[in-house]
């Protein structure tokens, strides 16, 4: 095994990593151990952002969520197990964006293809009218791109299929993306399917490299890379492969931005979801589900900060 393999059966390959886990202070305030938001979700797809916001409820102080009306009252509905958790009125998105320490954009979103891309809506009482779930997410995500360039934001599902690759170098705080292969080549214009491994890893590094993001690429094993050093992160099961477990890493990427180095935040996650992935594959083989990786998350976290 390479000294950039970090496998999920051995704890001592994510000492490097956990080691760098910031506990909360006994003598710290409510909002000082992370508070992100989360912007996801659409008529379609319900339940999506709301995972994402119910995992990081377990790492976080607060969670400030916006979506459509609906996912807004369920998520209401769902308060009463979170920690935190605030809806955010759509007009009110940029002042929480200030706000908070990373935000996470996308998950559950739409996408569709869009053919002769028009110049960017700058005005965001404009933005927030729009009836198109796809353009909204994709004029919303270049607005705060474009006015937020210092903020850690995580890029996932449809906001990552409806942005432009070059938005990412306007950033000056590097955006952690968290793409599956078709998603990477929707965006990157190169396919990494049925190519071997340290091929993968080459192409994901320079891509990082090239767009100042760190990628978190979703493949059997996943391939993590800031453009400088590469990491492969092996366990996990094919009961990851179940809708909803792409929006909990999402929900873990995010939560740990908060408070960490992007690199160190894409790896915890990664090993966490696929260490979770490997317990639940003992207690009920393939047939766990969403809300099973979520309950048992936190125990994972704890045996790998404490270990």
């Amino acid at each position: 095994m390479n000294e950039s393999d970090i496998n999920t059966k051995d704890l001592n390959s994510i000492k490097p990593f956990s080691s760098k886990f910031e506990l909360s202070s006994e003598m710290s305030h409510k909002g000082q151990n992370g508070k992100v938001l989360i912007i996801g979700g659409s008529e379609l797809f319900h339940s999506s952002a709301i995972w994402s916001a119910e995992i990081a409820s377990h790492l976080v102080d607060m969670v400030h969520f916006s979506s459509t009306k609906d996912n807004n009252e369920i998520f209401k509905s769902l308060k009463i197990k979170f920690r935190s958790g605030i809806i955010v009125p759509k007009p009110e998105i940029p002042n929480y964006v200030k706000e908070d320490d990373s935000v996470l954009l996308g998950p559950g979103m739409v996408r569709k293809t869009i053919g002769n891309h028009k110049l960017p809506i700058t005005n965001f009482k404009s933005i927030i009218k729009i009836k198109d779930e796809a353009n909204y997410s994709r004029e919303l995500s270049r607005y705060l791109i474009d006015k937020f360039p210092n903020k850690r934001f995580v890029i996932d599902a449809g906001a990552l299929q409806m942005i432009d690759k070059e938005w990412l170098n306007e950033l000056s705080m590097p955006a952690i993306i968290t793409p599956h292969q078709l998603e990477f080549e929707r965006l990157f214009g190169v396919s990494v399917a049925n190519l071997p491994i340290d091929m993968q890893q080459q192409i994901v590094k320079q891509t990082a490299h090239d767009y100042n993001c760190v990628i978190l690429l979703k493949v059997v094993n996943d391939i993590i890379s800031d453009g400088r050093v590469t990491y492969t992160i092996m366990g996990g099961n094919q009961g990851l492969t179940k809708g909803g477990t792409g929006d909990i890493l999402s929900g873990l990427v995010v939560s740990l931005y908060a408070k960490h180095d992007p690199v160190v935040s894409a790896v915890l996650s990664s090993f966490i979801l696929k260490r979770a992935a490997d317990k639940l594959e003992i207690l009920s083989g393939h047939w766990y589900n969403v809300a099973d990786l979520i309950n048992i998350i936190p125990n994972v976290l704890k045996e790998i900060v404490y270990n």
